[in-house]
């Protein structure tokens, strides 16, 4: 597909979309070296600003690569998958085997390092699954997430929070599913909320081993499920 002058917007978009094409169409095969920023500019009708830019997406997603003095340079014809599309990909139960390592650490730092804040908007989470035990499986899943993420919140750890919140899309449904094909809220619509109250109460207590057991087993326990459904 030959390369011509773009719509006037967004320019950043088109200019990455047409040299992906390119890429992704093995017009420049791996090893080619691209033409220069001022030639893409002038080819494409924009300003060089707007090639560099575009350059460094194609360089984010693994197509590209720049090379001191000599230029930048096809290194693959497939963009790299980022993590977000990974983990849509990904078995929901390998995806909660990571969780539970990541979510049972928050745990123990969360009893930890707790504020009374933190101890409000968990107990307030706790409720707010009880309540939710009356409603829909989407809501009281949606209700269950909450209160993890409260828990997360509580370890202050940014990085933490930032993961859980990568992993609840690729969990949500899956979890919505396994609520209704075993029928685990038939006989329990709290189901599980012995374990989330022993967990609420080992960070209120500032207990990290004994947060960190209440949560691996409540987490253990849905694994289990999810590897036999």
């Amino acid at each position: 597909m030959p390369l011509g002058a773009l719509r006037p917007t967004p320019l950043v978009e088109q200019a990455t979309d047409r040299l992906r094409e390119q890429i992704v169409g093995e017009e420049w095969p791996v090893g080619t070296k691209l033409p220069g920023e001022t030639s893409l500019a002038r080819i494409l009708g924009v300003g060089r600003s707007t090639v560099r830019e575009a350059l460094r997406a194609l360089a984010g997603a693994g197509l590209v690569q720049a090379r001191q003095g000599s230029g930048v340079f096809v290194i693959a014809t497939s963009p790299r998958e980022d993590w977000p599309s990974q983990l849509r990909r990904a078995a929901v139960a390998d995806v909660y085997e990571v969780r539970m390592v990541m979510e049972v650490e928050a745990a123990q730092l969360a009893a930890r390092r707790r504020t009374g804040e933190d101890l409000g908007a968990i107990e307030s989470a706790l409720a707010g699954r009880r309540s939710a035990s009356n409603g829909s499986s989407a809501e009281f899943v949606d209700a269950d997430i909450a209160l993890h993420a409260a828990v997360v919140a509580a370890a202050h750890n940014p990085v933490l929070t930032a993961l859980f919140t990568e992993f609840v899309p690729a969990l949500r449904q899956g979890l919505i599913d396994l609520v209704d094909l075993l029928g685990l809220r038939t006989d329990e619509p709290d189901h599980g909320d012995a374990g989330h109250a022993a967990l609420v109460d080992a960070i209120t207590e500032g207990d990290a081993e004994a947060a960190g057991r209440a949560l691996r087993e409540e987490l253990r326990q849905t694994l289990t499920q999810l590897q036999a459904a």
